[in-house]
């Protein structure tokens, strides 16, 4: 600035940069210094997982909880992370952890009214409603906690940076610090953030690289069912899928999902069908609803809950190309029963059965699973881990499964008895629904 808005004078103003405590310090590294090691030499010692006692927390961690590790949970307001976390933190102390539970937004009478509902009393878990970093950083010298619980990352400031608490720079530097802690004294340390109109972390995008694993707690507010998504795991499978039931008692782990979302499928409706999806390592069944009706207006709607809408247009844009049906003047809604969301292109062939039975009026056998990726040319290709998606569909009772023909397992590898119907073009597959 060259010139003083205050008096009008010109080149009188000085720079003077303000000093906290602490700053200018170099940060500590992971390392302490140590000269760098030939990779042979690096021993590849392996800590021990441990538990935190629910199987679907287990399962999208990688198989259970590893010592030294930053795992970073985000989701919306009010569906479930401080309730999921106090509830494997319960489960952890009966095994022998000693925890600390970090809160920014609450107090602690208001966590214990909440530990109260659920049913749980913790000997070994520890509350502090603290938001400065250094102080927290006291607590854990003083009380030496094997697993930490912060709620939430945003809420917390370091006095070494004069920025508001929620701003990027304090975001970082704390979840830098918890870093080093964790790695240094081997804390499992467990991160709350918030997110996103748009649904995501809440922060600089750096603050999912700085941490081991980065978890999303997703779900409809009006359906039972949550969902923790595993983004980033360097200690397991990305992808991953767990499911929890809310109840008055708190989550509950859900063992077969595709039971769960099948349970209210209706009978001898047009426009719906089952798809066999892989989420991880975990298969689940699904049921995919359409509808084709006349529009009301020049420009006809496009709608997806679920599924991509890009996605939806091309396959609709294929049917117009391939199979002569010409769908630009109706509305087309297509929507994943049981609010679930699906990425994976297996479910391309699930969508354009879905609302060729909805334009033709013509339901589909209700013992059939469907999957496949479909391309612009219509033809069928492969998808990845099909024994998976074969075995689910017959653990639920389906008797057909109509699947790509490059994705048909040898007849050796066959372990079921449900008929295996390959296709190699989006014309054969409805000759086979529809015949």
């Amino acid at each position: 600035m060259g010139k003083c808005p205050d008096c009008g004078e010109w080149n009188s103003i000085a720079e003077e940069p303000v000093r906290y405590p602490g700053a200018g310090k170099p940060a500590p590294g992971l390392g302490s210094g140590a000269a760098a090691k030939a990779f042979h030499e690096v021993s590849s010692e392996e800590h021990a997982r441990f538990s935190s006692g629910l199987r679907e927390f287990d399962r999208v961690l990688g198989g259970g909880i590893v010592p030294g590790s930053l795992v970073l949970l985000g989701g919306d307001p009010g569906i479930g992370k401080s309730t999921l976390l106090l509830q494997a933190a319960d489960f952890m102390q009966r095994g022998g952890k000693r925890l600390l539970y970090v809160s920014g937004e609450e107090s602690a009478s208001q966590i214990k009214m909440r530990g109260v509902r659920l049913g749980i009393c913790p000997n070994q878990l520890f509350l502090l409603t603290e938001t400065c970093l250094e102080r927290i950083l006291e607590t854990v010298d003083q009380l030496r906690p094997e697993v930490i619980v912060l709620d939430s990352v945003q809420t917390v400031f370091s006095e070494k940076l004069g920025s508001a608490p929620g701003s990027i720079s304090q975001v970082r530097e704390v979840a830098t610090q918890f870093l080093l802690l964790s790695k240094q004294r081997l804390i499992s340390a467990f991160l709350i953030g918030h997110i996103t109109k748009d649904g995501a972390l809440a922060g600089p995008k750096s603050l999912e690289h700085i941490v081991d694993t980065v978890l999303y707690f997703e779900g409809e507010r009006y359906h039972s069912h949550r969902i923790v998504r595993t983004v980033k795991n360097r200690f397991g499978a990305a992808n991953e899928l767990g499911v929890f039931e809310m109840t008055n008692e708190g989550l509950i782990p859900v063992d077969n999902p595709s039971k769960l979302f099948l349970a209210e499928r209706p009978a001898g409706a047009s426009g719906s069908i089952v798809i066999g999806c892989v989420e991880g390592s975990r298969p689940i069944l699904v049921e995919l609803q359409a509808l084709v009706s006349g529009a009301n207006y020049a420009s006809p709607r496009r709608m997806a809950a679920g599924i991509d809408p890009n996605r939806v247009s091309l396959l609709l844009a294929m049917l117009d190309k391939r199979l002569g049906m010409h769908l630009g003047g109706s509305d087309v809604y297509v929507n994943v029963a049981g609010g679930l969301t699906i990425d994976e292109p297996a479910a391309d062939l699930g969508i354009v059965a879905s609302i060729v039975s909805s334009y033709r009026n013509r339901a589909i056998a209700p013992d059939r699973v469907i999957f496949g990726e479909v391309g612009l040319a219509g033809e069928v290709r492969a998808t990845s881990q099909t024994p998976l998606r074969i075995r689910e569909a017959a653990s639920m009772g389906f008797k057909q499964c109509i699947l790509p023909h490059n994705s048909l397992p040898k007849p050796e590898r066959r372990q079921s008895d449900i008929e295996l119907i390959p296709v190699r073009t989006v014309q054969e597959s409805m000759e086979v629904l529809f015949d």
